[in-house]
């Protein structure tokens, strides 16, 4: 849960900076927002899961 909320929090701030700064349009942000919506419902939710909790274990392992 932690993971996942963390992700959000990250992609939320990286997704306004890139409206702000970076040229992205509004209406590309929803959708891709109403694609991550979609992907979260489909079929292939738990191994996109899983990927991400693997990668983030790996960078928490990380010692900078």
């Amino acid at each position: 849960m932690a993971v996942s909320i963390s992700a959000v929090v990250l992609l939320a701030i990286l997704t306004y900076l890139l409206i702000k700064k970076g040229g992205l349009k509004a209406a590309h942000a929803i959708v891709c927002t109403l694609f991550g919506f979609y992907l979260a419902s489909s079929s292939i939710a738990p191994t996109v899961s899983q990927a991400v909790a693997s990668v983030a274990q790996i960078v928490s392992k990380i010692k900078f």
